[in-house]
């Protein structure tokens, strides 16, 4: 026996065995009965009905006893929809649910996904592109919170209907693909935070991303000049925010994020971004020139744009082929950085980004610290400084990107990495003019919460001043070396000052700021020893009024917790006390070491 749906004109089969076909039938009989009748509020009821319906057999098909039957259903939705008699009102109607509900069958196998794929297609053939695109866009923002679906496969039919309805419109185009790029970018915000880090499917998802591009790409060739330039700007922002989450996403197979990188690197040329433009910034300023005032929105993720900027620099510094896609010379670029201090500290500004991540592979932080140093070796040209250079407009920026080292330094287990990372801090302060570097060496000791991590700081301000000094002394020049770093001022024994009486007051915290307070007093007895035997008083070191502060504010209260803590811990068994006697030796050591050279010196002054 045959059966017609009431008023559609379409003919269904038989009805079969499978229950689940029987009730999709009534369903959609009762839809089309609903059309005919001309009851709108009741037609769009029945319609969200019917994907709800779809809804909970997606998520029975992932059980193997109605897996064949959830497909012959599926199969059944693409024959009616394809059907050449069917009702176009009917049509209209069910194109406003049926994507994002068939989407949900998509994540359970390859042959679901690619039915859904065709029944998406159905819709934008027979439907108007204009009306489908915002259908879509709304179908990727309600990704079904609450219900257990496959993100990446989820998004994938909608993505390729994406890709394909851009393709179909004929006016409007900018206006229209400016609507939805941010519900893809929104696509792999999410897929970044909530996909499982074993989907196998995310090169696939990824990949229809890249088939956007070039959708993109086709679309901006029909465009007159000032529409055309404006898309250029709108690919650029979604393949930069895709270099982002291809980088955080498809880590676990190093090639496939591989495959991908190369890929996108090729329309970094198409929209006119280059390398030193993108590791610069200035790449991302002129994106932002070119979107008006109304369409700003596109920039609220700013930070994972210029993560994107960085990355795909990084990635052609790590791979040959992703370089010559986007057809650069990495060791041009790299020169150009070398040799101009405002590049460079347009770069490091930018390379923030990468280490300050929290979700970016280590990988790719490793390389990223082998870029700066590279372009941070050797001096900088005469004549690349001859012009007055202004530091103030970088102090943010590079505060970001010392704070992101020390993030590196403090917790990769690649001891190699560590190093290497130690050798950037460091090169990346000496490249911060000296009038401002202790204001930058100060807010990264009051900000840091590691004790080991302030006790590297010191110890480096004393190991830059110790090397000047020797080169300087071996000379006879000790004026020179003063003169030439101011920050050897009284400034040497705020840095002291803030460790040894923090500024809520009273002595540190011991024995856990041991590290920092051990390398203050190393920094106030160098700072002493190389004042003394120079005669000279640049840091104020040696003034009595200093020398009393120290000896009564810093030392006499320090050693007296000191003190205090060992006769508590030295005679016990408690592997807590033998750790803070082993931690609190050494600072003892010196500490008494200081109080004799401050007293000698007192004496010496009477």
């Amino acid at each position: 026996m045959e059966a017609t749906a009431s008023g559609s004109g379409v003919a269904l089969s038989s009805p079969p065995p499978n229950p689940l076909l029987l009730r999709l039938r009534d369903r959609l009989g009762s839809c089309a009965k609903s059309v005919e009748s001309g009851d709108s509020y009741q037609t769009e009821r029945l319609v969200s009905e019917l994907a709800k319906f779809l809804g909970d057999v997606s998520v029975a098909a992932e059980d193997e006893n109605t897996h064949e039957d959830a497909f012959e259903l599926l199969s059944h939705v693409y024959e009616y929809i394809s059907s050449s008699s069917i009702d176009q009102e009917l049509l209209d109607a069910l194109s406003f649910e049926l994507p994002k509900a068939v989407s949900k069958f998509s994540g359970v196998s390859r042959r679901f996904l690619t039915i859904a794929e065709s029944i998406i297609h159905q819709f934008l053939v027979k439907c108007n592109p204009r009306d489908m695109l915002p259908i879509l866009c709304e179908a990727l923002d309600s990704s079904s919170e609450g219900e257990k679906i496959k993100l990446s496969g989820y998004f994938g039919p909608l993505l390729s209907g994406l890709s394909e309805v851009l393709l179909m419109i004929k006016r409007h185009h900018f206006e229209q693909t400016k609507e939805v790029v941010p519900a893809i970018l929104r696509v792999w915000e999410k897929v970044s935070t909530d996909a499982d880090e074993e989907d196998s499917d995310l090169e696939d998802l990824f990949r229809r991303g890249i088939n956007i591009a070039n959708s993109m790409q086709t679309v901006h060739q029909k465009l007159d000049s000032g529409s055309a330039e404006k898309l250029l700007t709108l690919l650029g922002l979604y393949v930069l925010q895709m270099m982002t989450h291809v980088s955080i996403c498809v880590d676990e197979n190093v090639s496939s994020s591989l495959r991908l990188v190369t890929e996108l690197s090729h329309f970094l040329r198409c929209c006119r971004l280059s390398y030193i433009g993108l590791i610069t910034g200035s790449a991302i300023d002129m994106m932002t020139s070119t979107i008006t005032v109304e369409e700003d929105s596109f920039w609220d993720p700013l930070p994972s744009i210029k993560l994107g900027a960085a990355l795909s620099v990084i990635w052609g510094d790590m791979s040959d082929k992703v370089a010559h896609n986007a057809e650069e010379d990495l060791t041009a670029v790299k020169n150009e950085i070398r040799c101009s201090q405002t590049r460079r500290w347009q770069a490091i500004g930018m390379l923030r980004h990468v280490f300050c991540s929290a979700t970016l592979p280590w990988r790719l932080k490793k390389h990223a610290i082998d870029f700066l140093l590279c372009i941070t070796e050797g001096d900088i040209s005469p004549e690349c400084e001859s012009e007055t250079l202004d530091f103030s407009s970088f102090v943010s920026s590079h505060f970001a990107a010392l704070q992101g080292i020390e993030n590196v330094i403090m917790y990769t287990s690649d001891s190699v990495l560590r190093k290497k990372a130690f050798d950037v801090l460091k090169r990346v302060l000496a490249d911060i003019p000296i009038s401002q570097r202790f204001d930058v060496l100060k807010a990264l000791i009051t900000n840091c919460n590691s004790a080991s991590m302030v006790a590297i700081l010191l110890d480096i301000v004393r190991q830059v001043r110790h090397a000047k000094t020797s080169s300087k002394v071996s000379n006879g020049n000790v004026d020179e070396v003063f003169h030439e770093t101011p920050v050897w001022s009284a400034d040497v024994l705020e840095l002291v000052e803030l460790v040894l009486r923090p500024s809520k007051g009273g002595p540190p915290s011991l024995p856990e700021q041991s590290d920092a307070v051990l390398s203050a007093l190393n920094l106030y007895r160098f700072v002493l020893l190389s004042e003394s035997t120079g005669k000279t008083n640049y840091t104020g070191v040696l003034s009595e009024t200093n020398l009393k502060k120290a000896y009564n504010e810093w030392l006499l209260p320090l050693r007296t917790l000191v003190t205090g803590i060992l006769a508590e811990n030295r005679n016990d068994d408690d592997p807590f006390s033998s750790d803070s006697v082993s931690a609190l030796n050494p600072v003892e050591l010196v500490l008494y070491r200081c109080i004799e050279l401050v007293e000698e010196r007192l004496k010496h002054d009477l």
